[in-house]
């Protein structure tokens, strides 16, 4: 089955329900973390399924907040959608991705149009200054013999560089900033592969050795501009990690500099 990102957000329309249409999608084995689907490579799908039934000229999913209910497995999904408001400059959908009769993913999607190519009136814009455009040589992807390989088997659909001496504490010992460097095989980035972006990183509880599952129970990602060809450079980092929940953000950046998407997310904290 091909694993480009691109086949992994194809989108069939199947009917109609009463809000809007209705579309039939999947995502296999190259999009999975252990055993189930990627949180984030779901919400890209969702978006993709607002984008696809709703979007005015130009708009793009510039918000999508996600609550995950169930995790899925790899194979066929559908996708339903319910419009909400379409008006002059927003258009607000909802949509539900199903397995079997099982919902797993409610997500409410805002399409606008993003942020313009001209230069923000303010930025603060932390990767710039610690994370160069491209991954150095001696960052190795995820595939066969990394360390992570076991586990994420996102490698066939991108190439995802993760800088393994970022993931623990801060030099000082103060909050982690997991960082990586991501991009699609064979075709350039895009907003949806942005947002999928969003959720890449390992969770910020591998810096308090807090390695096993952390399902994400809400999440919500930001489009602020439209990546531009080249590795999209990606930090991870938190404000608590509580014994029960703890918060991720991640800030996505283009090669150009621009601030791409933004995220945060509520988890759970792994068992010690």
């Amino acid at each position: 089955m091909d694993a480009l990102f691109t086949a992994a957000m194809a989108l069939r329309e199947i009917g109609s329900g009463p809000g809007g249409p209705v579309f039939e999608g999947a995502l296999d084995q190259h999009w999975t973390i252990g055993p189930k689907v990627h949180g984030g490579a779901m919400v890209a799908l969702c978006a993709n399924a607002a984008r696809t039934a709703f979007a005015g000229p130009r708009q793009q999913p510039v918000a999508v907040s996600v609550n995950f209910l169930s995790a899925p497995d790899p194979g066929p999904m559908r996708l339903e959608t319910t419009l909400r408001k379409r008006g002059r400059r927003i258009t607000v959908a909802d949509v539900e991705l199903v397995q079997g009769e099982r919902t797993a993913v409610h997500a409410v999607v805002t399409l606008g149009e993003p942020g313009h190519e001209a230069a923000p009136l303010l930025s603060v814009n932390p990767v710039i200054e610690l994370m160069v455009p491209e991954p150095p040589a001696d960052v190795a992807p995820i595939g066969p013999g990394h360390p992570s390989a076991g586990l994420v088997h996102l490698g066939a659909g991108c190439d995802i560089r993760p800088l393994l001496s970022t993931q623990g504490r801060g030099a000082d010992g103060g909050p982690p900033v997991f960082q990586m460097w991501a991009r699609p095989r064979r075709v350039s980035p895009d907003p949806l592969f942005a947002l999928f972006c969003g959720d890449l990183s390992a969770p910020v509880t591998f810096a308090v050795d807090r390695t096993g599952w952390a399902p994400t129970v809400q999440f919500t990602a930001y489009l602020r501009a439209l990546p531009v060809d080249g590795w999209l450079r990606v930090i991870s980092t938190c404000v608590e990690i509580g014994q029960d929940w703890f918060d991720e953000d991640h800030t996505v950046v283009d090669s150009a500099g621009r601030i791409v998407v933004q995220s945060r997310q509520l988890a759970l904290t792994p068992p010690g």
